[in-house]
């Protein structure tokens, strides 16, 4: 299995705090049968500043660390970055780190707001031959109240990545239902952990995989497995036509 999303770097965001904590984190990721994590701190958000070449540097070190403790997991290169209009100057200045330096490039909203050049701006890092991929979107509030922006994204190129935790519930019921609307609707490609440590931010990517088995079966898991696997080639993804996520009837009422 490949977590495309954690926290796993020591000391530079809001994850693990220290390498000790990064040592607990690859091995609580093992036993949940991961073998590849891509390393993806914050960059830009709040009072977090983590550019590329640092990332890759970091990453070489923990690496050497996993080796030493033999703990069977492959680190990579990676950034979630918190969306900004000067994105493409950041990329050309080589501040912007994709995914394992594919074509992939996660991007973050806050938790409540879409800014409204979002369009542009993914428009703009498509002509430089990069795919926007839209974290956590079952956790924005505006997504959650205007789906409709979420479909226009991903029919325009735009992928979108959602966490485990909130397929599992720990997010609440809300964002679960509309985690799983944006699955029935093909709004979303990849699922990973967004793990920050191994208490209350943990991976749950074994949990989330055995409840899109039971409830959509094999073919859904492969989906987003197969994924995850193509991502790190710099292969394209797989993508179904997306829909308008569907509004749920109420007291048998649309």
């Amino acid at each position: 299995m490949i977590d495309l999303h954690c926290h796993i770097l020591p000391g530079i965001d809001d994850g693990a705090k220290d390498l000790s904590e990064s040592i607990k984190m690859a091995q609580k990721a093992v036993e949940q049968g991961i073998h590849t994590i891509v390393a993806t701190p914050h960059h830009l958000n709040n009072r977090y500043e983590n550019p590329k070449q640092e990332i890759i540097d970091r990453v070489i070190d923990l690496n050497k660390a996993l080796l030493e403790q033999k703990i069977d997991i492959n680190v990579l290169p990676g950034q979630e970055t918190r969306i900004y209009g000067e994105m493409v100057e950041g990329v050309e200045a080589g501040e912007i780190l994709a995914l394992d330096g594919t074509q992939y490039v996660l991007v973050e909203f806050s938790s409540s707001h879409v800014p409204r050049y979002t369009e542009k701006l993914f428009y703009d890092l498509q002509m430089k031959g990069l795919v926007p991929v839209i974290v956590h979107p079952e956790r924005n509030q505006e997504l959650i109240e205007r789906p409709d922006l979420l479909y226009r994204y991903v029919k325009n190129g735009a992928l979108t990545q959602v966490t485990a935790a909130s397929i599992c519930g720990d997010f609440g019921k809300k964002i679960k239902n509309f985690t799983l609307q944006l699955i029935e609707a093909n709004l979303t490609h990849f699922i990973a952990s967004d793990a920050h440590n191994t208490g209350n931010r943990t991976f749950k990517m074994r949990e989330a995989f055995d409840f899109i088995q039971a409830k959509y079966g094999n073919d859904m898991v492969y989906l987003f497995e197969e994924n995850a696997q193509l991502v790190i080639e710099g292969n394209h993804v797989y993508k179904e036509v997306p829909e308008r996520v569907k509004k749920k009837k109420f007291l048998g009422i649309f």
